[in-house]
């Protein structure tokens, strides 16, 4: 059933929906989170267990009554994820709902049948997978490996799918949404080519859906074996960064002592001086393409709606367009003086 109709149907007070509420078989939410994770939760997200469905319930409202066209899905568990992701503060979660959509509808190129079965010449390269184990705070590891991209393949849009994907699967875990996300991001043998396919405009863009327009916690970025193009690339992306992520950037540069500090080797593979074995893709590649069907169920409840309200939108793709590419001409000197 689309947001639409569940708008349309209910108007229900936060905390005490109505009888049509009732009726619509929305998936009843079960706590998954451990002992340990729900006093994470309430001390750094300000989650209350005795308070979590009705804090959905005012989400639920704010949605029905401010954006009623968005066409989201309201269940419980998918609204608890925007909840979470802004410590429950009601107003910036539903801005962080609209812009999830809203990033969703103005980058077809990234969008458009958007399903792991599409993505996978990516997910066999090797340009992103998930560590098999967890770090000591609980958070997964996600290896990003730009050199395994061939540009002549296939477009870097195609890489930025795979990474969207693989963050639609792990934030379906509620220990994620709890304790967030580590990436590393292995630089080796990123020549000028390959960066100047990373222009200011699909910098803007990523950055975008990772700070403002997705629901997880990004604790740290560590980079590794950067190349000295990295400095051009990493003036391309800080003014889109806020200062709290920039913060979480570590550069180690060939320095695996300095990446330990950040990522225990007991969890690292043996490419990045772990003890884990051998950097095995093929583990996450299985269970990303056996998602296929949730998926499908999953984005089939986002609606694209015929006639969006003008405030559904951030900014026109046109003008952000000719915005960036004025600053990706600024900074190509840049690029060019680093390498």
């Amino acid at each position: 059933m689309s947001g639409d109709s569940d708008c349309t149907r209910t108007s229900p007070s936060v905390g005490s929906p109505s009888d049509n509420e009732l009726l619509l078989d929305r998936p009843k939410y079960v706590c998954s989170l451990s002992p340990d994770l729900v006093t994470k939760a309430r001390e750094e997200l300000q989650e209350k267990p005795e308070w979590r469905l009705r804090d959905v319930q005012a989400l639920r409202d704010m949605v029905c009554k401010d954006y009623p066209s968005l066409g989201t899905c309201l269940d419980d568990a998918f609204l608890l994820r925007f909840l979470r992701a802004r410590k429950f503060d009601y107003d910036r979660a539903l801005q962080l709902l609209v812009n999830y959509h809203t990033c969703r509808r103005t980058w077809p190129e990234v969008f458009s049948n958007l399903k792991p079965s599409a993505i996978k010449p990516v997910l066999e390269s090797g340009f992103v997978t998930v560590l098999p184990h967890r770090d000591p705070e609980g958070r997964h590891v996600v290896c990003i490996r730009p050199d395994r991209w061939t540009p002549s393949n296939y477009p870097i849009t195609e890489n930025i799918r795979a990474i969207y994907l693989t963050l639609e699967k792990l934030i379906q875990s509620e220990e994620t949404q709890v304790n967030g996300i580590v990436i590393l991001a292995d630089y080796k043998g990123v020549s000028l080519s390959k960066a100047s396919h990373f222009g200011p405009f699909v910098a803007k863009k990523v950055i975008g859906i990772l700070q403002d327009g997705f629901p997880i916690r990004i604790k740290a970025v560590n980079i590794i074996n950067e190349p000295r193009i990295f400095k051009g690339i990493f003036a391309i992306i800080k003014p889109f960064l806020k200062e709290k992520i920039a913060n979480r950037f570590f550069l180690h540069g060939c320095d695996l002592n300095s990446l330990h500090q950040n990522i225990p080797p007991v969890i690292l593979p043996e490419e990045y001086g772990g003890t884990a074995g051998k950097l095995d893709i093929s583990a996450w590649n299985e269970l990303l393409l056996a998602s296929e069907e949730d998926f499908l169920h999953d984005f089939s409840q986002l609606v694209v709606p015929c006639d969006s309200s003008p405030h559904d939108m951030l900014v026109s793709g046109d003008a952000e367009e000719k915005q960036c590419d004025d600053s990706l001409r600024g900074m190509k000197p840049q690029l060019y003086y680093c390498y």
